[in-house]
């Protein structure tokens, strides 16, 4: 078996380590560029969401190198991502690629079909040992998410432009290749070390920001065009809704006996939205609600074009923004959106920030 599956931000660390540790031939594709794009938009649906086609082309990527296996999810129905796995082996069979998809629907049983799921892929692995490696990629996934949470507030500060990006894009291949707790013990105090003595620059009053919506969108910089390094080098915190490590947590095992979740973003979102569209549209409007009251400077919701649980929260967000007093700033991206027209509308956001604080006697920020 050659296994191949997109690369999508961080969730290839414990993956590969996974598949690695146990033996399995692993071909991990390039990370997402814009010949991905390219490939993935070509052999799509034109009806299709960004990250449909973000997925496709890097899985395309990973059967030219030469894999026969291709990983994929599956979701709840009301959402595309309900139908992604077998539209994308469909496109590649059309493609003339001779393989076998093995496709985990991560609602269907939580954590019990994720352990089902790989006995499938590792036959005759003791079942203990399988719940230790699972337990040790979410002990990854927590580490790098902990990690980019403290880039996102630390860019808006560093002394020297682009010291904190440097820093995180040496930690995935690091956080992989520690195959082991006292490892990963190792790595996290070197890495915490490091990021603790990047200079930064006290004169900062950083805006902060909320950066909501689709799932994908947030929590993958290609897909959004490096929104956060965009901003944090405008002088901007940013505060994500969206973490891989946190998903893991609430849906494989919070839900899996039953504890219910996130009540108070639904609380929130309740004025404005009773009842789950699918999608991320609850949390989106609950979120910014929740974002005015903790004193935030504004909200950017993030949207792939045609995606209607997000086009349901956008059409609300001009209500709540008027209601609670919270600027927010709606993108909604696809393969024809362009970096410099986005920097231009975030650059006019800022600005439009900046001016509210003033008029407000609030500190604005310095040096940037």
């Amino acid at each position: 078996m050659k296994l191949t599956f997109p690369r999508l931000t961080t969730v290839w660390v414990p993956l590969q380590t996974l598949f690695l540790k146990n033996g399995v031939e692993l071909i991990l594709p390039p990370a997402p560029s814009k010949r991905t794009l390219s490939l993935g938009t070509k052999y799509a649906p034109e009806w299709i969401c960004l990250p449909y086609k973000i997925l496709l082309g890097n899985s395309i990527e990973g059967m030219e190198m030469g894999a026969d296996t291709v990983l994929s999810v599956s979701g709840p129905g009301l959402c595309r991502l309900g139908c992604y796995s077998s539209l994308q082996e469909a496109a590649l069979r059309d493609l003339g690629y001779q393989f076998e998809m093995r496709c985990f629907n991560w609602q269907e049983k939580q954590i019990v079909g994720l352990v089902e799921f790989l006995r499938d892929i590792f036959p005759g692995k003791p079942l203990l040992d399988l719940i230790g490696d699972i337990k040790f990629g979410i002990q990854q996934l927590m580490l790098l998410d902990d990690l980019e949470r403290r880039t996102l507030k630390l860019r808006a500060r560093e002394a020297e432009r682009g010291a904190v990006s440097r820093f995180w894009r040496t930690v995935p291949e690091r956080v992989g290749a520690a195959y082991s707790p006292a490892q990963l013990k190792q790595v996290r105090r070197e890495l915490a070390a490091e990021l603790e003595a990047i200079p930064l620059d006290p004169r900062r009053v950083p805006l902060r920001v909320g950066m909501l919506g689709e799932f994908f969108m947030v929590v993958d910089p290609f897909t959004n065009m490096d929104l956060a390094i965009e901003l944090g080098h405008m002088g901007v915190e940013i505060e994500r809704s969206a973490w891989i490590s946190d998903w893991a947590r609430v849906w494989l095992f919070l839900e899996a006996v039953g504890l219910s979740h996130g009540n108070k973003v639904k609380k929130a979102a309740s004025p404005y939205l009773k009842r789950d569209v699918s999608g991320d549209a609850i949390q989106t409007l609950g979120e910014t609600v929740l974002h005015s009251h903790e004193g935030f400077d504004g909200v950017v919701h993030l949207q792939p074009f045609t995606c209607m649980p997000e086009i349901i929260a956008q059409n609300m967000l001009p209500q709540v923004s008027r209601e609670h007093d919270i600027p927010v700033l709606c993108l909604v991206l696809d393969e024809q959106m362009g970096r410099a027209g986005l920097v231009t509308r975030l650059e006019a956001f800022v600005d439009l920030m900046l001016r509210r604080r003033q008029k407000r006697g609030l500190a604005v920020a310095a040096g940037v």
